[in-house]
């Protein structure tokens, strides 16, 4: 049995259950909000802070665990990256009042930053040759300038929109984030091999992002331009139609990408096109 340990609300619990449904585990309906096994999956879920998850995973409480690239930074403990997982990105950013006129890093020299990161904060002003007083707050960081409690401030930026509330801007990005599976260093070789599988779904999963299968019918003459237009990740599927002079072409592409080329599609010859999502790709 493998145990991870996943933050207990907010937007990266949302996006890491979705992504455990999507690689087929189901979860089963407990009470117990603090631990729940899988019925199909040799595994169970740990809910816990996401600041406490690092630590949980070095010591073994936790075999794996999922927590934001910024708290893998920030807690410095013996744990490994096993996948980046590409959700619930943000940056870590230092803020300051928006009135202020900002001219470069010399700025914060002899300024108090107020921040829930201070080994990263300290790490890069150190760096950078600033010196500077870091005040440690667990919350609502970015009310501190208004308070007259800090001079600036050093947290997590997502849209931007609450430093916008609070008449902050931001000045410095000093590290990109996002979600991560950690690991402990030290896992038997039964974990190990559940812990592959696992690895297995969620590319699984992540390969399908972003692409659809296309399917479309067009004049057998013009198949190597839209190849050329529309290529999928490898050859694609090309089949003679039952009317002479036709073929189906079946392909994946990018979704993004099929949509600014669908007008040269159309100019080709290309109809009845059928876009279907694609759940899973096994590479």
């Amino acid at each position: 049995m493998l145990r991870i340990a996943i933050q207990t609300k907010g937007r990266l619990h949302e996006e890491t259950m979705q992504l455990l449904a999507e690689t087929g585990i189901k979860l089963e309906q407990s009470k117990r909000l603090l631990l729940i096994p899988a019925r199909n999956f040799p595994i169970e879920i740990l809910f816990l802070r996401d600041d406490d998850i690092p630590q949980s995973v070095a010591d073994g409480v936790a075999d794996i665990g999922i927590v934001g690239e910024n708290e893998y930074a920030e807690k410095q403990k013996n744990v490994r990256i096993a996948k980046r997982l590409g959700f619930s990105r943000c940056r870590l950013s230092l803020a300051i009042p928006k009135e202020e006129e900002y001219d470069g890093m010399a700025w914060f020299e002899g300024k108090v930053i107020a921040t829930s990161y201070p080994g990263i904060l300290r790490d890069y002003l150190d760096k950078q040759g600033i010196r500077a007083d870091i005040h440690v707050i667990t919350g609502s960081v970015e009310i501190a300038p208004g308070i007259g409690l800090a001079d600036a401030i050093f947290d997590i930026v997502s849209s931007g929109s609450t430093l916008v509330t609070n008449h902050l801007k931001e000045v410095e990005v000093v590290m990109q984030s996002e979600a991560v599976l950690i690991a402990n260093p030290h896992l038997s070789e039964e974990k190990l091999a559940i812990l592959d599988e696992l690895l297995f779904r969620m590319e699984a999963v992540q390969q399908a992002e972003g692409k659809k299968y296309v399917l479309l019918n067009l004049p057998t003459v013009n198949l190597d331009q839209v190849i050329e237009i529309l290529p999928g990740m490898k050859s694609p599927t090309i089949m003679p139609l039952a009317k002479e002079g036709w073929s189906s072409l079946h392909v994946v592409v990018d979704e993004k990408r099929f949509w600014d080329i669908i007008g040269k599609l159309k100019a080709l010859g290309a109809e009845s096109i059928l876009v279907m999502p694609i759940e899973k790709m096994i590479p």
